[in-house]
């Protein structure tokens, strides 16, 4: 078995002792992802935003990964409001209208109250 660990540098990933991104063999496994910027550690107030950039920080760990957002098989959605989900849907079109995975959403509260969306995302590299 081959692993590889990725990471953002997000201190998140060192408070919580986790890795954004871990591959084995062929598989990659994104952990929840969320609207941060980590380059300047600033989040925006929309939800929509918040989803464009989880978008950017999932590409991010993909890439590292060797992999990309058409390798993705799985993808589970994490809204801290219910109504808002809807108002991403443009968002999650643009991403995977074309790819189409396997996906799951849930309505829950997230550990952050500035977070209102987390994306995690299984990918399988060709």
């Amino acid at each position: 078995m081959n692993k590889k660990l990725i990471s953002s540098g997000s201190i998140f990933e060192q408070e919580m002792a986790f890795s954004r991104a871990v591959v084995v063999d062929n598989l990659v496994f994104v952990s929840g992802c969320t609207g941060y910027d980590y380059s300047t550690m600033t989040i925006s107030d929309d939800v929509v935003e918040q989803t464009e950039q989880t978008f950017q920080n999932i590409i991010y760990a993909l890439t590292e990964a060797g992999s990309s957002l058409k390798d993705v098989v799985k993808v589970t959605y994490l809204v801290a409001d219910a109504e808002d989900f809807k108002r991403c849907y443009p968002v999650l079109r643009k991403y995977f209208a074309d790819v189409l995975p396997a996906c799951t959403a849930y309505c829950a509260t997230l550990v952050n109250e500035k977070l209102k969306i987390e994306i995690e995302v299984t990918a399988v590299k060709k």
